[in-house]
């Protein structure tokens, strides 16, 4: 879908084509890193990005380096001709595309990112190795992509504060963006895993932002956790089961576990797998003397990213 017109989204796959690409474009650039089965949650990324720019580029890599043994690599979603269609629609001036060998042209690479203490929480602890590939990918796509603006989703929000992080600590010429969750009417949050849920498992699945919204009607650290969990406890009777592999309230600075008597910014975040497929969720909130004053999905159909 390569186009000479400027006014048309043009799909490259190797760097020197991207480089071409680029090539005479003025303005501010901004990049919206996915792994395609596009969304409305990557939607919204791009919609953020077509306001702070003047050149969006939108990668899609499934990226190897960030699955595990057992994970969804093999399964994962590949649906790039329908990726494009939408990527035209959100007016994205540029698709990168590369294949693995692109984008790591010696082999696996042998030297990477290492996340630190902050990534071996959480996401970190269950999915071993899983941000160090993360964080070389998207390190090696803004050498690539050269962008002023890099735009993350605060639904991967151990993610986004590690990206933010990195940027911070090696000195990125790049400011990093989050955009707020996006959520069905009845609170599920867009993951391009959900295609996976069967239609029972997608009920089950539910608990998940309800347990979250749980959370937020309280105030202290302790009775946050016990109402998000309570949820979770009646969840694992479901049929499927919710299968809990963790619940924390966190700090968002470093995403270590806050203690009962924390008061200001936190991250209720859960992550767990429903029927055969993983899903992860969170709410940013702040922990205070009085009532935390959040939307509940289940009643109003929340308009985010707009």
């Amino acid at each position: 879908m390569s186009s000479n017109n400027p006014n048309e989204t043009q799909l490259v796959h190797t760097r020197a084509d991207l480089e071409a690409a680029r090539a005479g474009r003025i303005g501010d650039v901004a990049v919206v890193m996915t792994m395609g089965a596009l969304h409305e949650g990557h939607l919204a990324l791009v919609r953020a990005a077509r306001r702070a720019a003047k050149t969006v580029i939108v990668t899609v890599f499934v990226n190897p380096l960030q699955f595990g043994p057992n994970e969804d690599f093999v399964r994962y979603p590949r649906t790039l001709e329908q990726d494009l269609k939408l990527c035209e629609q959100a007016e994205v001036d540029l698709v990168f595309a590369p294949s693995v060998e692109e984008v790591y042209p010696g082999g696996e690479p042998l030297v990477r990112i290492t996340p630190g203490p902050m990534g071996e929480v959480l996401e970190g602890a269950h999915r071993p190795g899983h941000f160090s590939g993360m964080l070389t990918v998207v390190n090696k796509l803004l050498n690539l992509t050269q962008p002023d603006y890099a735009f993350f989703g605060e639904k991967d929000a151990q993610q986004l504060a590690l990206v933010r992080r990195m940027a911070l600590d090696l000195n990125l010429p790049v400011e990093i963006r989050g955009v707020p969750t996006v959520r069905e009417p009845d609170g599920l949050a867009l993951s391009s895993r959900n295609r996976f849920l069967s239609p029972e498992a997608r009920v089950s699945a539910l608990s998940l932002s309800r347990a979250l919204f749980a959370g937020t009607r309280e105030s202290a650290p302790a009775a946050i956790r016990a109402a998000a969990r309570a949820v979770l406890d009646q969840a694992a009777h479901a049929e499927p089961p919710i299968e809990l592999d963790y619940l924390a309230l966190v700090d968002p600075a470093d995403f270590a576990e806050v203690g009962d008597d924390h008061r200001g910014a936190a991250v209720l975040a859960l992550a767990a797998t429903v029927g055969t497929t993983r899903l992860i969720d969170n709410l940013p909130l702040e922990t205070t003397a009085s009532r935390t004053d959040v939307v509940d999905p289940a009643v109003v159909e929340l308009k985010i990213g707009e």
